[in-house]
């Protein structure tokens, strides 16, 4: 197995292996343990131009609930939807470079996280 894989394998054990622990620990639902899987998906693919919920592209369109809700974005639908066929400036994921269920983590990361 080359190297950049069996870390990348490596990070997402150890990811899933904290958020059991911790869901464990603290009663987490299974929605919320699916967004602390997220976070390292959304990290590698989002957290460039969307660190902290923001938009480095996009000032205005941020990823917080208000801005999600002024665009149509309530759901992780509506969220991957984006991802697949996203708007100028923000390049696609498609299901090659983003697998549905790691763009469902994602989204519902996203969902969970900026308020």
């Amino acid at each position: 197995m080359p190297m950049k894989t069996a870390n990348k394998l490596t990070t997402y054990l150890l990811v899933g292996a904290f958020s059991i622990i911790t869901c464990t620990a603290i009663g987490c639902t299974a929605q919320q343990a699916k967004a602390i899987n997220g976070e390292a998906e959304f990290k590698q693919h989002c957290n460039a131009c969307h660190a902290g919920g923001g938009n480095s592209i996009n000032p205005a369109k941020t990823l917080s609930k208000m801005d999600r809700e002024k665009s149509g974005m309530n759901s992780a639908k509506e969220l991957i939807g984006i991802m697949r066929k996203p708007p100028a400036g923000m390049p696609a994921f498609d299901e090659k470079s983003l697998s549905e269920t790691d763009a469902e983590k994602i989204a519902d990361y996203i969902l969970n996280t900026f308020k």
